[in-house]
């Protein structure tokens, strides 16, 4: 999958879209073996950085969202469009696409 690059400042998501802080990749692994950048699996977990509004119900109405901004969630592993925001690695991915909020 590419990563988009963006050259902005902020990003608002619209509707029920969440912009997702990837979390740091594993270095190495249990058994101690440190594992190349070609290696390396992409996290599915990361921390809400930006929510949108929620999606429209049918009476015009919008439903709340369920995770809110510095939730730490588990998303769908091909779920999402990779962005880059300066030095920063996102995802940004539908409400439906998160799986769990870890505490």
């Amino acid at each position: 999958m590419a990563t988009t690059t963006l050259n902005v400042s902020t990003v608002k998501p619209l509707g029920d879209r969440v912009l997702v802080k990837l979390s740091e990749r594993e270095e190495k692994t249990a058994g101690g073996i440190y594992l190349p950048d070609t290696a390396k699996e992409k996290p599915q977990i990361g921390e809400v950085a930006a929510v949108g509004p929620g999606k429209r119900n049918d009476d015009g109405s919008r439903q709340a969202m369920e995770v809110k901004v510095g939730d730490k969630v588990l998303y769908s592993k091909y779920a999402g469009t990779e962005v880059k925001i300066g030095t920063e690695e996102y995802v940004l991915l539908s409400e439906k696409d998160i799986l769990a909020i870890l505490s």
